[in-house]
């Protein structure tokens, strides 16, 4: 896919309203929330959102061209409008690539594009080498590979760069439980009691909407601190994180042969801290074959003007996938 083909649109398309919705129970917990909008024969795209535990909304719709795209969207275990909300149980990196396959195949589509930003990059690759047969190409934003030194850089090195936040973010805890940050939120957001857990969860959230935005945003922080996007992004992240994402130390970068012969587009805001350049800049080194788009005024959050554009500009040059 060469860098120099003209971008056609740079701007985000109207909402749109899904064609088809409903829910897929994976298993005896999980019922998982999946929609389709757009053309529905056109070329298939799933989008895999945050967090882990972010949820999607109606605005990642807009990212696609409804003419040409089977726009596909779900929430994953525990997220968004999916059920049990904030459930930990049976939920691991390996069920969210089986519920993918799952998905796929009850959607009757044989291959689609795969979009991902941040965790939703990380659960890209990995379906995608544990399925390179069903994935036409790959957009992925906001490179996390987690790896131990992308989780420390979250929990302690980001007070680098904002350290009004991360204090926050820490003396949330008493002191005695800030030697270990993971370990001590990990334990409050499990806990059953409201009381315990969404305090918890809304000092974790607010810390990575603080940290998302080139720019200050009040609207990212606020929408990061609502009740029901506090609760399944800090409890499922920190449930993640604790496991090591369930993935094996550098897996996604080892595992990049299986998957290089597919269109792939990287897109990394410069000044992204929630996930740094450098896991960007690995993964390009490890895969020369896919197109490499540094954002130079960005950072993490898809909706920055220079992310949304390039976002959009790659999916126009996937049209020619059909």
């Amino acid at each position: 896919m060469p860098a120099h083909d003209a971008i056609r649109r740079t701007e985000l398309y109207p909402p749109l309203d899904p064609f088809a919705s409903g829910f897929l129970a994976v298993d005896s917990i999980h019922r998982i929330y999946w929609e389709e909008s757009g053309n529905p024969a056109g070329i298939p795209v799933l989008f895999l959102h945050g967090g882990p535990g972010a949820g999607a909304t109606p605005a990642h719709r807009r990212f696609f061209d409804p003419a040409v795209y089977r726009i596909v969207i779900f929430d994953q275990r525990g997220s968004g409008r999916s059920t049990p909300h904030g459930e930990v149980r049976a939920n691991t990196t390996p069920l969210l690539v089986a519920d993918i396959e799952r998905l796929r195949r009850e959607r009757g589509i044989d291959r689609f594009v795969l979009f991902g930003g941040s965790w939703g990059s990380t659960l890209a690759l990995a379906y995608a080498q544990a399925h390179p047969e069903c994935v036409r190409g790959l957009v992925l934003r906001g490179i996390f590979l987690s790896r131990e030194s992308e989780l420390e850089w979250f929990l302690y090195g980001m007070r680098t760069v904002f350290p009004e936040a991360w204090r926050a973010f820490a003396e949330f805890l008493p002191p005695a439980e800030r030697r270990d940050l993971l370990t001590s939120y990990h334990r409050r957001l499990v806990d059953p009691d409201p009381a315990i857990h969404m305090p918890a969860a809304r000092a974790w959230s607010t810390f990575e909407g603080s940290c998302s935005t080139l720019m200050p945003s009040m609207e990212t922080v606020a929408s990061f601190g609502e009740d029901h996007k506090a609760l399944g992004l800090a409890r499922i992240e920190a449930h993640y994180f604790i496991n090591g994402s369930f993935l094996r130390e550098g897996q996604l970068l080892e595992d990049v042969g299986r998957i290089r012969e597919i269109p792939a587009v990287i897109v990394q805001g410069r000044y992204d801290m929630v996930c740094p350049i450098v896991s960007a800049d690995d993964l390009a080194r490890a895969w020369p074959e896919a197109q490499y788009t540094i954002v130079p005024d960005a950072g993490h959050s898809a909706m920055e003007p220079g992310i949304r554009a390039a976002l959009v500009g790659a999916m126009e040059r996937f049209k020619r996938l059909a």
